[in-house]
Order: structure tokens, then C-alpha cells, then sequence
């Protein structure tokens, strides 16, 4: 087994001593060494792979380097993977490493988790949700250093990044206003779900600046729900232009609705998504709106780093915006 190269190989290397090499790999060679020295070390360690001793790191500055996350369904969930990795890239780029434990949905199993990533020295916590949620985090989660990913506390002590659900539903209805549409009909997720509310908010903003009403059903977030109810709206004598949806699997179904009953997307009937989703949106020319989950994961990072040092986290809700994808389901009505 090949030798472990240390910090005196690459100080012999370089022609240095082992304390410059110290202060160069750890960011404090500015003004202390010169520019020559640090460019040779640099050099000296990417010519002998050498990489520095983590443990040792983390026993002289008392941080393990490591941010806890616990999540709900994030890890096996459709829409966790984007959050995960722009959270893990960008802690990446502060010398930082992610320490996952997914309940898989078992909010009883919450404080074992807490304890167990505590147990291991974690520098900070994150809670991460695949859909938006409320959560009040426990006593022993708020006294640590911590953030909230795609969930926000409900008496706002605690800071979440969220994305901006209400100007989400906002948009998704500009894109068809802006084509011209007065005769919408939304169909929205289920009340229970905190997304639902939102983007409903932004929808009736939406429709009061036109000065126009629209119709809202309650479908669900499924494709054989958009189908249904798809069907029912859209063989209606007053048979809408354009059709709001909760999501772009209800959006699959009033295309297969509109398929089916001979209508032709977008020229007789306009069809708006939510999500972007990857695996759905794409394939079927769905102008959607997205939810930005990897910047979500950035943004929870860079202010729990920051919270770190010496900045101070704003608390309540930081809201990250969501972008609109213009596709080819949307069209001027043609009546």
C-alpha cells in the first residue's frame, strides 16, 4: 500500500516549511508568504496528490466541516434530487460536506435523527421537504445553528428558503392573460397541501388586475384526476380557452382530455403546467412554471455558512423566485 503523502512531503517538495504549507492550504498565507511560495506549494500538492488531514483540521478549529440535514421524502421523492445537489455543490465550494438522514416520510423519527447528526459534530442543521410544509422544529433543532429548506417555521422564529408559490400562481395565469385569455378555469391541488393556497392567491391577483372572474376546481396533483376532470371541463357547453393546472401531471391529463375529444392544443384550448417537471414538461411542449429547487439549496447553504461566521440569519420566509418556461401549449384563443 502506497504511502500516505503528508504535508512535510509537500513542504520538502516546495522548499518551504511545514508551516507555510499550513497557512497556504488553510487561506491564511495572504501577507504572510509570498506570492512565489504559495504558487510552489500549490504546485508541490497537485504534483503529489496530497490532501489534507480533515480530522486533524476539524481537532484545531472545532468544526467538523459538516452540515446535518434531515428530510422527509427528499431522498426518494421525484423533485429532491435538484435541492440536494445545488445544497451539497455549493457547500462543496466552502470545503463543506453534506450528512443526509431521510426519514422516508416517519416524522416520529425526527429526534433519533437530530440526536444521531449532533452526536456526530455536525457545524449545522438544515430540515429539508420535497413539497412545501410547515414545521415547527424542536427545541434541540433551534439551538443549534440552523435553516429550513422548502419549509418555513409557523411563528416564523426560524428561517426558511422557500420558492415564491404566490407569484408562482401569479405567473402561470399571466402566461395565458397575456395571450389574450378571459375565460380560464384553474384546476388546483388539494387544500391540504400549503402550495395550493398560495398559488391560488397569486391566481385570483392575477385574474382581479384583468378585472375578469375565473373558475376554480379542485382536482388534485395526479394525471388520471387531470383526465377526469379535464374531460368534464373541457366537453362543458362553456368550455373554457384556457385551462390553469395544478401541476404538469394534471396538465398531461387535460392534454390526453383535449386529445380525445378532438380539441387542438393550443389552438382550441390553451393548457398552462406547474413545476417543470423534467420528465413530463419537456416531451410535451407544456409552457409551466418552475420551482427553482437547486437554487432553493444554494441559497439554504450560503446563509447557514453565513450564519456561521458573522452573519446574521433574517428569519421567517426567504423566498426564492420561480421561473416561467414559455412552451408550445399556449396560443392567442381563437374565439
Amino acid at each position: 500500500m502506497a504511502r500516505k503523502v503528508t504535508s512535510q512531503d509537500v513542504a520538502r517538495e516546495a522548499g518551504v516549511s511545514r508551516s507555510a504549507v499550513s497557512m497556504v492550504l488553510n487561506g491564511r498565507a495572504e501577507g504572510a508568504i509570498s506570492a512565489v511560495n504559495q504558487k510552489a506549494v500549490r504546485e508541490a500538492a497537485e504534483r503529489l496528490g496530497y490532501r489534507p488531514n480533515r480530522i486533524a483540521q476539524s481537532l484545531r478549529d472545532q468544526t467538523s466541516h459538516t452540515i446535518g440535514v434531515i428530510s422527509d421524502s427528499i431522498v426518494t421523492g421525484a423533485f429532491g434530487g435538484p435541492m440536494l445537489a445545488g445544497a451539497s455543490v455549493r457547500a462543496a465550494e466552502s470545503d463543506y460536506v453534506l450528512l443526509v438522514m431521510g426519514s422516508d416520510g416517519r416524522t416520529d423519527r425526527n429526534a433519533e435523527f437530530i440526536d444521531a447528526l449532533l452526536a456526530r459534530q455536525v457545524d449545522g442543521l438544515i430540515y429539508a421537504a420535497e413539497g412545501m410544509t410547515a414545521w415547527a422544529p424542536p427545541r434541540i433543532f433551534r439551538r443549534e445553528p440552523h435553516i429550513l429548506l422548502n419549509a418555513f417555521d409557523p411563528s416564523g422564529g426560524s428561517t426558511g428558503v422557500v420558492c415564491d408559490e404566490v407569484e408562482g400562481g401569479y405567473r402561470a395565469t399571466r402566461l395565458l392573460l397575456d395571450a389574450g385569455h378571459r375565460d380560464i378555469v384553474a384546476l388546483t391541488g388539494t387544500p391540504d397541501v400549503e402550495a395550493t393556497g398560495r398559488r391560488s392567491a397569486g391566481h385570483q391577483r392575477a385574474l382581479a388586475e384583468a378585472g375578469i372572474r375565473g373558475r376554480e376546481l379542485v382536482c388534485g396533483w395526479e394525471i388520471d384526476r387531470g383526465l377526469d376532470l379535464g374531460t368534464r371541463v373541457l366537453e362543458a357547453e362553456d368550455r373554457p380557452t384556457g385551462v390553469v393546472c395544478a401541476n404538469d401531471r394534471v396538465a398531461a391529463g387535460v392534454l390526453l382530455a383535449a386529445a380525445r375529444l378532438g380539441l387542438r392544443v393550443p389552438e382550441d384550448v390553451s393548457v398552462v403546467g406547474y413545476d417543470d417537471d423534467p420528465n413530463v414538461a419537456p416531451q410535451l411542449g407544456l409552457s409551466t412554471v418552475g420551482i427553482p429547487h437547486r437554487e432553493m439549496g444554494v441559497r439554504a447553504v450560503d446563509l447557514l455558512l453565513g450564519s456561521l461566521g458573522e452573519a446574521s440569519l433574517p428569519g421567517g420566509e426567504v423566498v426564492v423566485p420561480t421561473p416561467v418556461m414559455r412552451r408550445g401549449s399556449v396560443a392567442p384563443p381563437s374565439r
